[in-house]
């Protein structure tokens, strides 16, 4: 009898997929190719493709269309699609509340944020006010990517995000709310004549070489400074060198080229940059919280505090 159990137990095993297989084959479909999706990642191509043609062997059922320049799912693939992220939300879910039981609900909440996302006093506001409220409260900060934010809030790694819009990553059971807007400045080095004007326009940076440009498939402050200019009649050409991240300051300060970031990037602005404003009407980029929409407590009644004070 036993050993029928474990025959049972062992087919089973064979025709079950992995966890990770599970999480790979939703990033592909969500992604719309493999060669993005092993970006995403972290993971080569051939092993990706690997790793699905091993589970459609597993369940003997074909679940991707491949195109030459996308991957559909197939009717049985968008059915197991869906039953995929269900399980991958659900498992996150409970990894949520395990943590919550095990330290007595007094886990730390965990706040990623983007780096165009500076952190300045009025924007920890409502963090400082919740905690004078709940004494025993923790936060543990951190910095991550838009897309890296969704992924590890739809995961349970992640409470609370804060991004700029957009964020073209889209998860399900991610809820992305609208927060403070903001003022665009150009950040230029001193030494250059622009730093000496009033206020400038975005046309006029047409020729100026820009130290910050978008990633093909991802959203936030480069995405919407790029649309910005796009709409101004031009697209920004690169630096010599260039960096999405605070250092793209530094960079201004070796004159390297200009950027457009927020105004409260004046937090961080080192000696050698000044910052001018746009006058462009439109020149705004906008904050946006992620958070898991069946958030449980206290997430969830921190969201509504963060909503409420508008982390401006």
């Amino acid at each position: 009898m036993a050993a029928k159990v474990n025959e049972a137990r062992g087919t089973l095993m064979l025709m079950t997929p992995s966890l990770k297989q599970l999480r790979y084959f939703v990033e592909i479909v969500d992604a719309g190719n493999f060669s993005l999706a092993a970006e995403r990642l972290f993971i080569a191509q051939s092993a990706l493709s690997r790793q699905i043609r091993d589970m459609e062997a597993t369940l003997q059922v074909e679940l991707l269309v491949r195109k030459p320049r996308h991957v559909e799912p197939t009717a049985a693939g968008q059915a197991f699609y869906e039953s995929a992220r269900r399980i991958l939300s659900d498992l996150a879910g409970a990894a949520v509340q395990a943590r919550q039981v095990q330290r007595g609900g007094a886990d730390a909440i965990r706040l990623l944020h983007s780096s165009s996302v500076v952190l300045t006093p009025q924007r920890c506001g409502w963090l400082h006010r919740w905690q004078s409220d709940h004494p025993a409260a923790r936060f543990e900060v951190a910095q991550a990517s838009s897309e890296q934010q969704s992924v590890d809030i739809e995961e349970g790694r992640a409470d609370l995000g804060l991004a700029r819009d957009p964020v073209l990553r889209r998860y399900p059971n991610i809820q992305i709310d609208p927060m403070a807007g903001e003022r665009l400045v150009v950040a230029v080095c001193a030494d250059h004549p622009m730093s000496r004007r009033e206020s400038l326009t975005l046309s006029a940076l047409r020729e100026m070489p820009f130290v910050s440009l978008p990633h093909p498939e991802r959203g936030g402050l480069s995405y919407r400074v790029a649309q910005l200019c796009q709409a101004s009649g031009f697209y920004p050409t690169a630096a010599g060198a260039i960096s999405r991240k605070l250092s793209q300051l530094s960079l201004v300060a070796a004159g390297f080229g200009v950027a457009v970031v927020p105004e409260s990037m004046q937090w961080f602005g080192p000696d050698g940059v000044r910052l001018v404003p746009l006058s462009d009407a439109g020149a705004t980029t906008r904050v946006v919280l992620l958070s898991r929409r069946d958030a449980p407590e206290p997430v969830a009644a921190l969201r509504t505090l963060a909503l409420s004070a508008g982390a401006a």
